[in-house]
């Protein structure tokens, strides 16, 4: 099962990763930076396993490049404020 699978668990993962990035001293903008260009693959190469994926990707294709990173941002911040989140 992928964590692509269940959007609850894409949370969890990015979350994950989000906080082993700053805690490994990486700058907000790098985190950012990083998760448009994921956010990119994801949109070009991934077929969207859920309602939430599907979305996000409908999204990712209507903004612009400005709007896709506000985006992915977005995605950062909310994994961020998760209840549980260790910030």
């Amino acid at each position: 099962m992928s964590v692509l699978d269940n959007f609850r668990d894409w949370k969890h993962f990015l979350g994950d990763r989000v906080q082993a990035a700053e805690q490994a001293g990486m700058e907000s903008d790098l985190v950012n930076n990083v998760a448009y260009q994921i956010g990119g693959y994801l949109a070009s190469q991934v077929d969207p396993k859920n309602e939430q994926e599907r979305l996000l990707k409908e999204l990712w294709d209507s903004g612009d490049e400005e709007q896709q990173r506000t985006l992915a941002s977005l995605m950062v911040k909310m994994v961020q404020n998760e209840p549980g989140a260790q910030r």
